[in-house]
C-alpha cells in the first residue's frame, strides 16, 4: 500500500534528477538591454498610473542603464520629473519583454540585488505565452509584490483547468490552487528577506524557474544560502539543479498539464504603480500605505521612487541538455542561440500581469495554441540522468520496505 505522498516525493525526485542544462542566453553587463523590446505605451493592461517608455526615452532619462561600477543593469521609475494633479496622470516607468521565447524544457535564473519596492510600488518579473490571447499561452509570474509586502509571491495564470496539486512538494504558502482565477494559483514565499527593503538590506538573492514536461517548478534563495552549482557558475557552465532544494512554489503535472497550457515563454520585466492591485484602496492601505494611492505618483516623485527600481547582475536561460544534440556555445545577450536549439522569437506581447482579469489579451491580436514545432521537444525532456535513476531506485527501495502493511 502506497503512503500518502509517495507519488509526490517522486516527481520532486524525477524533476531534481533531470540531468544538465546547457546555458543558451546571458542577459548582463553592457549588452543586458540588446536582447529586448521596450513597450512604449501606457499600461493598459494591469491600468497603472504610468507611461512604458520607449527604448530613447529611457535612454534619455536614465530609466534604464548599466551602473559602470557594478556592471548591473538598472531598471527604474522616473523620481526627477514633477507631476501635476489632474484628473488622469501617469508617470514614466519601463517595461520590457524578451526578443526569444523559451519552450519547456528551459531553466531560468535571475540574481537581483535590489527589487522596487514602496507605496504604489508593483514590480514583475515574469513569463508570457507567445502569440495567443491571454491566458491561452500560459503565464509564469517569478517576483511579483506592491506596496508595504515583505513577501515575494509566485504564480501561474492559465485557462481553466489547470491548478496547484494537494501534494507538491514545495516550502511556500498555498493562497490560491486554481490558475485561471484572477489571482491565479498563488504561492507566498515563507523565507525572510524575499521582497521589500528586507530583501535589499539583506544583499539580495537569487530565483530561479523550471519548465518541465513534469511540471513548473520555482525556487527563491536569499544571498547566503545560494546553491554551489549557481554561485559558482559562469554564463558557459552547463548547470546541474540536483542541490537546489525543494521549491518555493511547485505545479507538477498532476495538477497541470504542461504541454497543454503552456506555449514558448518571454521573459517580461516591469515597474507599474497603482493599478488594478496596488491601488485598489482596501488593498493598498492592508499592504502598509496611507493615504490615497495616486498622491504618490503626482509631485516630484523624489523621496517616494527612489528605491522604484530593479538592480540585476545578471539573468540566465539553460536548455536540458538531453533536448540540444550538439552543445553549442553558450551565447551572451543580444546574440542569436545556437541553430541547434529550438527557441521560438516573436514579437513584443501585451498581456496582463497577475491581478488582471480573463479578458485581457496580447496586442499581437493572435490566437493560437498549437505546439506542434515543439512536440519532439516536449517528449525528449522527461530524460532522466543516470545518476537521477540510481538515486529514485534507492529511494523506492528504503519506501518499499515500510510501504506494504
Amino acid at each position: 500500500m502506497t503512503r500518502p505522498g509517495t507519488w509526490a516525493c517522486i516527481t520532486l525526485l524525477l524533476q531534481l534528477s533531470a540531468g544538465v542544462y546547457v546555458p543558451i542566453r546571458e542577459y548582463s553587463g553592457q549588452s543586458f538591454f540588446d536582447g529586448w523590446d521596450y513597450y512604449g505605451s501606457i499600461d493598459n493592461t494591469t491600468w497603472g498610473n504610468v507611461t512604458y517608455v520607449d527604448q530613447n526615452t529611457s535612454d534619455a532619462q536614465r530609466l534604464t542603464y548599466v551602473d559602470s561600477t557594478t556592471g548591473h543593469a538598472i531598471i527604474r521609475v522616473d523620481n526627477t520629473t514633477n507631476i501635476a494633479p489632474a484628473p488622469l496622470v501617469n508617470r514614466n516607468t519601463v517595461k520590457i519583454t524578451t526578443k526569444d521565447a523559451y519552450p519547456i524544457g528551459s531553466l531560468v535564473t535571475i540574481d537581483v540585488s535590489h527589487i522596487p519596492f514602496g507605496c504604489s510600488v508593483w514590480p514583475s518579473f515574469w513569463m508570457l505565452g507567445t502569440n495567443a490571447l491571454w491566458p491561452d499561452a500560459g503565464e509564469i509570474d517569478i517576483i511579483e509584490g506592491i506596496n508595504g509586502l515583505t513577501q515575494n509571491q509566485m504564480a501561474l495564470h492559465t485557462t481553466p483547468g489547470c491548478g496547484l496539486a494537494t501534494n507538491a512538494i514545495q516550502t511556500g504558502h498555498i493562497v490560491q490552487g486554481d490558475c485561471s482565477t484572477a489571482q491565479g494559483c498563488l504561492v507566498q514565499e515563507t523565507k525572510p528577506n524575499s521582497f521589500g527593503s528586507a530583501f535589499a538590506q539583506a544583499g539580495g538573492g537569487v530565483f530561479g524557474a523550471q519548465l518541465d514536461v513534469s511540471g513548473i517548478y520555482m525556487w527563491f534563495w536569499p544571498r547566503n544560502s545560494i546553491p554551489q552549482s549557481i554561485s559558482e557558475a559562469t554564463f558557459s557552465s552547463n548547470m546541474d539543479i540536483s542541490d537546489w532544494g525543494t521549491p518555493t512554489a511547485a505545479y507538477p503535472s498532476s495538477g497541470c498539464n504542461i504541454t497543454q497550457f503552456f506555449q514558448p515563454q518571454q521573459l517580461v520585466l516591469d515597474i507599474t504603480l497603482c493599478g488594478v492591485w496596488a491601488g485598489i484602496p482596501s488593498i493598498y492601505s492592508s499592504t502598509g500605505c496611507s493615504g490615497q494611492c495616486i498622491n504618490n505618483v503626482i509631485g516630484s516623485g523624489n523621496p517616494v521612487y527612489n528605491d522604484a527600481y530593479w538592480e540585476i547582475s545578471y539573468i540566465r536561460t539553460y536548455l536540458a541538455a538531453a533536448d540540444m544534440g550538439p552543445a553549442p556555445t553558450s551565447q551572451k545577450s543580444g546574440l542569436s542561440p545556437s541553430e541547434s536549439v529550438d527557441l521560438t522569437p516573436s514579437s513584443t506581447s501585451d498581456s496582463s500581469s497577475s491581478t488582471s482579469t480573463s479578458t485581457s489579451s496580447n496586442d499581437n491580436g493572435n490566437s493560437g495554441t498549437a505546439h506542434a514545432s515543439n512536440a519532439a521537444l516536449v517528449q525528449s525532456t522527461a530524460s532522466i540522468s543516470m545518476r537521477g535513476l540510481l538515486g529514485i531506485v534507492l529511494v523506492l527501495e528504503l519506501w518499499g520496505r515500510s510501504m506494504i502493511l
